[in-house]
């Protein structure tokens, strides 16, 4: 949905597109880097790849160490980036996006998760929460931009949302037969969460919106080694030798 018009309307950060609605320019940039990247025998893309991709797509920062869960910036604009691999990206409906570290032994001293696993899930979340409040304090709004990619980096699906404080008291917390800890909504029973003792991951499961952009790649092939350093002038005399 578009931005309203209203009267203060000027006071806008007029550098940020529509929740997932990005400029086809975007969009072409997106695509003509993953081209780039397979073409020259890449089988798939990083977390930071996607960060480096995003971020020259809006013209955008990709920062070396991100601040709270905002990994590129624009102006006082955060997003924080998650990339995916799924069978059908073009037919998903929900998705898994791990969402780091929240390690209640180091935050509050819980040395035993499997304790009390509602106090040990009550704290992973508040760690998320602090988590988004230091992006926030830096940048606003904040969002979460998402690449769905398929085994073959041919078809893609893009969704943004915005970066959200959960409310604590909504999730109850059980542990699953693995030893895992999982967060359920308490009034539609709906599983949200997922957490593993093991590393201390979270992972936030995430139903896909309405509004998305779906697009496919038409690829060359990965460029053949020998022409590819012939049409770039190659001699072995690029090649120093120290020892």
């Amino acid at each position: 949905m578009d931005f309203p018009k209203l009267r203060d309307s000027s006071r806008m950060n007029q550098s940020l597109h529509s929740l997932s609605s990005l400029p086809n320019d975007s969009i072409y940039k997106i695509g003509a880097a993953i081209i780039y990247m397979v073409c020259t025998g890449r089988k798939d893309i990083t977390g930071d790849d996607w960060g480096d991709i995003f971020a020259d797509s809006i013209n955008g920062k990709h920062l070396a160490s991100p601040v709270g869960i905002a990994d590129v910036v624009k102006d006082n604009i955060g997003w924080s980036l998650k990339t995916v691999k799924v069978r059908d990206p073009f037919n998903c409906k929900q998705i898994r996006l791990i969402s780091g570290r929240c390690s209640p032994d180091f935050s509050y001293g819980i040395t035993d998760p499997h304790e009390d696993v509602q106090k040990t899930g009550e704290a992973v979340i508040a760690i998320w929460n602090s988590r988004v409040d230091i992006a926030m304090s830096h940048y606003h709004p904040c969002r979460t931009a998402v690449l769905i990619r398929d085994e073959e980096l041919k078809k893609f699906c893009f969704f943004e949302e915005y970066l959200e404080h959960y409310n604590i008291s909504e999730f109850r917390w059980e542990e699953n037969p693995r030893g895992n800890l999982e967060g359920f909504e308490i009034k539609s029973g709906i599983k949200r969460f997922v957490w593993q003792p093991h590393g201390a991951q979270l992972t936030v499961i995430t139903r896909l919106p309405r509004i998305k952009q779906c697009f496919q790649l038409h690829s060359p092939g990965v460029v053949d080694k020998e022409k590819f350093l012939e049409s770039i002038g190659y001699t072995p005399e690029w090649v120093e030798i120290i020892h």
